[in-house]
């Protein structure tokens, strides 16, 4: 396990949670994917689109890694609809403290089922 590649998708969660941009530019691949239940989209154009007009909130919860992919399940909050959350989960490769791709899932048990993880890859103080 890195704590490089935690780090880094924690800080991606703060970059994005916080709309500064500039950081969650940085911490992600000119060519990273993003994908969710509306489809998945691809570079830093894309991102940058996403993240200033999602309006979302995601607080991270359980985290899963094991050989440079991990799972986190959060806890996700819209703009649109401020009274209400819901508990997802996304799925980032990490390469070289990069995101180069995340990945939102329905909930944990899917995003750990498509990434080949399991909670033998729980970090133990989740």
């Amino acid at each position: 396990m890195s704590t490089s590649e935690i780090a880094t998708v924690l800080a991606w969660h703060d970059a994005l949670n916080s709309q500064d941009i500039d950081t969650l530019l940085q911490l992600s691949s000119d060519d990273i994917e993003v994908g969710g239940p509306d489809g998945a989209t691809q570079g830093l154009a894309a991102l940058s689109e996403w993240a200033s007009n999602a309006g979302l909130t995601l607080v991270p919860g359980k985290m899963y890694v094991h050989h440079g992919v991990v799972v986190v399940e959060q806890t996700a909050t819209w703009a649109a609809e401020p009274g209400k959350s819901a508990t997802i989960a996304s799925a980032f490769r990490v390469v070289e403290d990069q995101v180069t791709s995340t990945f939102r899932h329905p909930d944990l048990a899917t995003a750990l089922a498509a990434t080949d993880l399991s909670e033998a890859d729980a970090l133990a103080d989740n």
